[in-house]
């Protein structure tokens, strides 16, 4: 029955406390599992892990009541707050309590005015005296489709991360109870079973690990590993497979989050966590998120979504539909794997935005659940010009020739606009990069024959013939003039053009030492020579204005996109026939060889 804790303070110190309870007027103490409430204050749960997403449970699942227990100790008022989509709260139930020793206390709400918006959460506040509420839980009466449930963690050369996620799942003790394997994919050269804390970690999960290792298939070849162990025996015993990546740092409430709300939706759907900064850990990277297919882009909000949002000051109470959900955390129920299969071996990048749309275009939507959240890595301190743009733009082609209409026209044109400006911006790798994902999109579905392997090692190898693609340590940099930009151009194309022919002829002015939110086309190729600082903020990178190289990448883009514009329709058809065969049981096994080894 249990479908949700409320939980007063982060696992960890480095987490937002603000995310889980604030207080509101006077003084409280906050530990994991309880609050307590000096005299004539008050706190409340009006936050994002402290809220239930009452809009989400309506729409999705036939659950009419949600009931909430508790422990009370003292003396003070416990109630039962809701919003609405415009975010206006309202109260809903409450209890008072007089001397209490470790009282029960119940609270319950109807699910049937949350359509649109609106999530609960509770208050607590007190008079004379003081008030501690603790093991709150937020429990429903209805039925559930009873299963198994597993987590499958994917790790490349992430070891102490890795170790570090599974010690924070295998600490409460609640979430593991709901578990019954948790799966390990490890794809690196220095694997997770050689750090100290790992035969640990392994003895606190009790006997639930199975540790996998195999050669690199990357993040989607690393997942669907998890997914081929446990769907292996009868369908009726296949497991709610819950996906996360390594790095993360884990909300372990978030994992029996997505598993009891997977387990009474109406209908099988995959359900979400979403994605908080790490660096900045009480923003929120998008509420719910959509692919532009006939721009190559991912990750954009859907109508009505927020994006680089302050948790603190932002509340999710209008609800909105995703169309995917990332593998940072998300869970896949096994009857959409029974139906649709796995995902493609698309080594990584959109193998979850693909796997997302088929779901869709089968009838299983995706919901991303408020409130059931993982901290990842920024995305904004992330470089756009590193060889992991191969596979994006890669994929991006594939996904878009089997899941639109494929405007050939309208995805050579972005390709030509993006081309274009990797090249005057003097960013030749990137350049090549592209070109590169290209020519591996027209050779049709046996690019994806050994995973992405090869072609993760041939993009690596061409992009080290450019120098910068070399991120270097900033007290190295020559000083040269800081430069500031102008604002975006209101004729680009014009502007391209323009700055192409200045960096032909030499008219590009001197030298310039760029900061990294200055580095738009329009500006860095303005120059010869630029010191352009890496998003990452780790160091910079050295950008020199080289004609022939600029005349002879050039040459090959045009005969590509040519080639391109002529040849794409035919090669999406040959994908689209494929897919049964690429994300068969079959070709995966093939892919994960004798040389996958299960240590259990």
């Amino acid at each position: 029955m249990l479908v949700q804790r409320t939980l007063f303070a982060p696992p960890n110190d480095l987490e937002p406390a603000e995310l889980y309870a604030t207080t509101e007027r006077g003084v409280a103490v906050a530990e994991r599992g309880r609050v307590t409430v000096a005299p004539h204050a008050l706190v409340s749960t009006n936050t994002y892990f402290g809220r239930f997403p009452a809009s989400y449970w309506q729409r999705w699942t036939p659950v009419g009541r949600v009931r909430v227990e508790a422990r009370a100790h003292g003396t003070g008022r416990v109630r039962l707050m809701a919003s609405d989509t415009a975010g206006d709260a309202r109260p809903v139930d409450g209890v008072r309590v007089s001397g209490a020793v470790a009282e029960p206390i119940g609270l319950h709400a109807t699910l049937n005015r949350f359509t649109d918006g609106g999530a609960l959460w509770l208050e607590a506040d007190t008079e004379a005296a003081e008030l501690t509420v603790g093991d709150v839980r937020w429990e429903v009466n209805d039925r559930a489709r009873e299963r198994p449930a597993a987590v499958v963690i994917c790790t490349y050369n992430r070891a102490d991360d890795c170790v570090a996620t599974l010690t924070t799942l295998a600490a409460d003790v609640e979430c593991m109870a709901g578990l019954d394997t948790v799966y390990v994919v490890d794809q690196g050269s220095d694997p997770v079973s050689s750090r100290t804390g790992f035969d640990a970690v392994k003895q606190a999960l009790g006997g639930k690990l199975r540790y996998l290792r195999q050669p690199n298939l990357g993040g989607a070849g690393g997942f669907t590993r998890g997914l081929y162990e446990a769907t292996s025996g009868a369908a009726e015993n296949w497991p709610y497979l819950v996906l996360m990546d390594d790095d993360i740092a884990l909300e372990p409430d978030t994992v029996p989050r997505m598993i009891a709300f997977a387990a009474r939706t109406e209908h099988p759907a995959i359900v979400g966590g979403q994605m908080l900064q790490q660096l900045h850990p009480h923003r929120l990277h998008v509420s719910a998120e959509r692919a532009d297919l006939p721009h190559l882009r991912a990750g954009r909000p859907v109508p009505g979504a927020v994006h680089d949002a302050d948790l603190t000051s932002t509340s999710l109470d209008t609800r909105v539909n995703a169309e995917y959900n990332a593998w940072w955390s998300c869970l896949i129920p096994p009857d959409i794997v029974r139906e649709i299969g796995y995902p493609l071996p698309l080594f990584f990048q959109w193998d979850d935005i693909e796997y997302g749309l088929r779901a869709r275009a089968a009838g299983y939507p995706t919901v991303t659940l408020p409130g059931a959240g993982v901290w990842h890595a920024d995305f904004a301190w992330k470089d756009w010009d590193d060889w992991p743009r191969y596979f994006s733009l890669r994929n991006a082609l594939i996904v878009s020739a089997v899941h639109s209409d494929f405007n050939v026209r309208q995805a050579t044109k972005f390709l030509l606009a993006e081309f274009g400006r990797y090249l005057v911006s003097m960013r030749y790798g990137l350049a090549r990069t592209l070109l590169m994902a290209v020519e591996d999109f027209l050779r049709g579905p046996q690019i994806l024959a050994d995973g992405g392997a090869q072609a993760a090692a041939a993009v690596r190898k061409a992009r080290a013939d450019y120098p910068e693609t070399v991120v270097h340590p900033a007290h190295g940099a020559p000083d040269l003039p800081v430069s500031y930009p102008a604002p975006t151009p209101s004729m680009p194309r014009l502007v391209l053009l323009k700055r192409a022919a200045w960096q032909m002829l030499g008219v590009a002015r001197g030298q310039a030492t760029i900061a990294a939110k200055h580095n738009h086309w329009w500006h860095v190729s303005l120059f010869d020579t630029a010191v352009v600082t890496d998003p990452s903020q780790e160091g910079v990178r050295f950008r020199h204005r080289n004609p022939a190289l600029l005349r002879d990448l050039a040459c090959r883009g045009v005969r590509v996109l040519s080639e391109f514009s002529r040849r794409a329709p035919r090669v999406g058809r040959l994908y689209r026939a494929a897919m049964p065969e690429l994300t068969s049981r079959r070709n995966w096994a093939r892919l994960f060889g004798a040389d996958s080894r299960a240590h259990l």
